[in-house]
């Protein structure tokens, strides 16, 4: 018998292993920035996009994807033997944000200021007419709206001449529009789309088609994406000629050998944690508190921008102290955005993060050790780009969604059926305690006590959550019916319930106990709390005047009336009421699934069907739980049974009684209540 050969070790990848080296320039780069050996995307698309390839690149989200495209299109524009023309574009990168068409910016420029020629270019003063060299050089310009206007953008463009044009789809479209911007097919090399499933899914299909019809159909072209959608394989029949595709999974071994394929990187731990949602703030607390070494950077992801908004003002007295907060979403002005994201990139101290899913896709944040998801996303999709922004370029990172117990628990296991498993949050550990929770929820609540605005945004929040809650896709988990409405408030710090239908006919206190008079509570800002004294006071007359007239006119025995109706008559306008509710819900279902194209349609259906499956087994789960509970009370830890042999029973009294309660929990699982009015 032969000898067995050892097995070959694999050769690790190096930036020397390309098939095409790098130019020493490129090398320097990577070697000053930390880059000591490329990742799997990068190997597989730099062989492929350097050359003359399409390329459509499906990776995990922190895979290094930018670099994969940035490197290929900076050498295509340096390999000519002149520069190019004035106002002739050479390429274009699109993104979906203006945060990650900064971010590719700035990746840009520090690229190329390894490039000597080109680093000379961007020392000129941009107030003046850039000098077109004879040599080659990369010239990038920055495209986002809400920061400039398309005028400045053209005329910034006339005068400096940049061959590479970086940003949003609107204002690419604005810009190469123009008479001036010429992009023919002799100068355009490359165009690049990143994140094309994000950039589909925020409506700018139009836009794309724009851009598409300007350029030349002989070119370069790179399409990016986390995930390739049945409209992102549109795009790429429709842009893309001959595309070879690049795929890059990560897999790891599950015990017992068993491959099992992962959506996000191996350094990323993705655990839950099952906390009421009074509970869920302080075990933010526990967890910067216990986390060592204490995160550098920390990302909180909530559902609405006014959560963020409320959260933002109230949280700085509750947190550990050393932690700086900044808050990012879809509200706040342009330049605003911009400054608090660059404020926490650079940060150089402990910062969190308290955003929406604005920066849930393709942000490159360095440093981020610990993402929290106060609320579960509305698009289950969205849960893995959430992860992603911890665990990236090969640092360990740490994610935890905050679940309530009951059927919010079944999210687990649609995450495991869409192959994104969570495990138990058992380290850092979590020790929670109803008397940490209500003394959060007091420091919160004085804050709204002292100044009217932040009552005001707190109800603002609730409301604006409560809305989400409503449209989240997995509404067989995500059930209004079933919140603790009394223990959500605590979660937020509220002086009092907000009037919501769905809490109508409930028997809960809007007080919740407190006693507080809300219409006392002042605006610290004097001015303002002026105003609404004088329109309280002015109300309050007008109310008078109005009760005073209605008695002449005897309106208000009228009112009475009214208020007295029959109890059936009510119960039926209720119901008609809830019926049109649901027939508008239907037509809306409708008019989207007639939107969808088959794959969508089919992959909606998919969704359906594992929620349906979760709803069932829930349901199983609960029954069985019942039915133990009824088999407990009748044979009866305390020696006593019900029916025949029961204390002061006939002989069915006690069991028909528990039957009636048995099938009471069952319906009340079925329970159903409306969202809120228009």
């Amino acid at each position: 018998m032969a000898p067995v050969q050892p097995r070959a070790k694999k050769t690790p990848r190096t930036w020397d292993s390309l098939n095409q080296s790098l130019p020493p320039w490129i090398l320097d780069y990577l070697q000053t920035s930390g880059f000591e050996q490329p990742t799997p995307v990068q190997k597989s698309t730099l062989d492929l996009f350097r050359g003359n390839k399409d390329v459509v690149v499906e990776a995990v989200t922190g895979s290094g994807k930018t670099l994969a495209y940035l490197i290929p299109v900076v050498e295509k524009l340096l390999r000519g033997d002149e520069a190019a023309k004035r106002h002739h574009v050479q390429g274009i990168i699109i993104a979906p944000t203006r945060e990650l068409a900064q971010q590719i910016y700035n990746v840009c420029v520090s690229l190329i200021k390894f490039h000597p020629q080109s680093a000379e270019q961007l020392q000129h003063d941009r107030d003046e007419k850039r000098t077109i060299t004879s040599e080659p050089v990369v010239y990038p310009q920055l495209l986002v709206g809400g920061m400039t206007k398309a005028a400045e953008d053209l005329s910034a463009f006339l005068r400096l001449s940049p061959n590479l044009l970086i940003g949003t789809p609107g204002r690419l479209a604005e810009l190469l529009a123009s008479p001036y911007v010429k992009a023919p097919a002799s100068t355009f090399e490359v165009l690049v789309m990143d994140e094309a499933d994000r950039l589909l899914d925020l409506g700018f299909s139009q836009e794309l088609n724009r851009i598409l019809g300007y350029l030349p159909k002989q070119r370069r072209t790179g399409l990016f994406s986390a995930s390739l959608s049945d409209a992102v394989e549109r795009l790429v029949t429709v842009g893309l000629l001959y595309p070879h595709r690049i795929t890059v999974r990560v897999r790891n071994l599950k015990d017992g050998g068993e491959i099992q394929e992962r959506k996000t990187p191996m350094s990323l731990q993705m655990s839950y944690l099952i906390t009421p949602a009074s509970q869920k703030i302080p075990a933010l607390c526990q967890m910067l508190e216990k986390l060592n070494p204490r995160p550098a950077r920390s990302i909180v992801f909530f559902s609405t921008c006014f959560a963020v908004k409320y959260f933002a003002k109230v949280l700085h007295g509750v947190l550990p102290e050393g932690f700086s907060i900044v808050s990012l979403h879809g509200k706040l002005e342009p330049q605003v955005r911009e400054k608090n994201f660059e404020r926490f990139v650079n940060s150089t101290s402990p910062s969190i993060l308290l955003t929406t899913d604005i920066a849930a896709r393709g942000l490159d944040i360095p440093q981020v050790d610990l993402v929290v998801q106060h609320d579960p996303p509305t698009d289950t999709k969205v849960f893995i780009h959430r992860c992603g922004r911890a665990g990236r370029a090969g640092r360990r990172g740490l994610a935890v969604v905050l679940l309530q117990p009951g059927r919010e628990e079944g999210y687990l296991q649609l995450l495991e059926v869409r192959q994104t498993p969570c495990t138990p949050l058992e380290r850092p550990e979590i020790v929670l305690s109803e008397e940490k929770a209500k003394e959060i929820s007091t420091k919160v609540r004085k804050q709204a006590i002292t100044d009217r605005e932040v009552y005001q945004l707190a109800q603002r929040a609730f409301v604006s959550w409560a809305r989400s809650y409503i449209e989240h896709q997995a509404s067989s988990i995500f059930r209004i019916s079933d919140l603790d409405w009394v223990d959500l408030a605590h979660g937020y710090g509220l002086v009092e319930l907000p009037k919501m239908p769905e809490i109508k006919g409930k028997n809960i206190d809007r007080s919740l106990g407190l006693g507080i008079d809300v219409e006392a509570i002042p605006f610290k800002d004097k001015l303002r709390e002026e105003k609404r004294l004088e329109e309280l006071e002015k109300w309050k007359k007008e109310k008078a005047a109005r009760v005073a007239s209605q008695q002449e006119n005897g309106e208000r025995a009228g009112q009475k009336r009214k208020t007295n109706e029959a109890w059936s008559e009510k119960q039926d306008a209720e119901e008609l009421k809830v019926a049109r509710r649901e027939k508008k819900r239907k037509r809306k279902e409708a008019e989207r699934a007639s939107k969808m194209t088959e794959r969508e349609r089919e992959e909606h259906m998919k969704l359906e069907d594992m929620i349906e499956l979760v709803r069932k087994q829930n349901e199983e789960k609960a029954r069985q739980e019942a039915e133990e509970r009824r088999k407990e009370r009748v044979l009866g830890g305390d020696g006593k049974t019900f029916g025949a042999f029961g204390k002061g029973g006939g002989s069915g009294g006690g069991v028909m009684t528990k039957k009636k309660m048995v099938v009471g929990e069952e319906d009340s699982d079925e329970e159903e209540f409306g969202g809120f009015d228009d």
